[in-house]
């Protein structure tokens, strides 16, 4: 979680009662130690299946963009990639059923997931030939620059 204000702690936030040499935080300093921790990951989660929000990796090279997701446990049927107004959206919905019956009870359980994650792309690439792989748990996608955006060798220019 980044912070947006840097708060010292206990840094003239204190009040000391000249009656007791202890020293007391005041509430607004105690508040504001409890909102500038690190959240637990717990709130970074979906819930249920505690599949967190996927890290992506982007590199660009002369002729291309390269999109890299790591998702784990999943199969490429699960995958929802749309483009719309160059905005390139990967998104999953996996939905988890299990029922157990053994003698006189039954147990369910069932749990949700989903993610999306967008992202706006340049002008220069090329979105009639994008393509997309899944294979052992990384979602690549491949989009190819436009041609007049490819980067061209150098070339050397006679003075005349």
């Amino acid at each position: 979680m980044s912070t947006l204000v840097n708060v010292p702690k206990n840094g003239g936030l204190t009040r000391t009662n000249s009656n007791t040499p202890t020293t007391f935080p005041m509430w607004s300093s105690w508040i504001d130690d409890l909102f500038n921790r690190e959240l637990p990951s717990v709130f970074s989660q979906n819930f249920n299946t505690g599949m967190s929000l996927p890290k992506v990796n982007i590199k660009e090279t002369a002729d291309a963009y390269f999109v890299e997701m790591a998702v784990p446990g999943l199969k490429k049927s699960d995958f929802q990639i749309d483009l719309e107004n160059q905005v390139l959206s990967i998104s999953t919905e996996v939905e988890e059923k299990k029922e157990e019956k053994e003698g006189n009870y039954t147990r369910r359980e069932f749990g949700y997931s989903s993610f999306k994650r967008s992202f706006t792309l340049p002008e220069t690439v090329d979105d009639g030939k994008i393509k997309a792989n899944y294979n052992e748990g990384i979602l690549s996608i491949h989009l190819p620059k436009k041609e007049e955006a490819k980067q061209k060798p150098p070339r050397n220019i006679q003075i005349s």
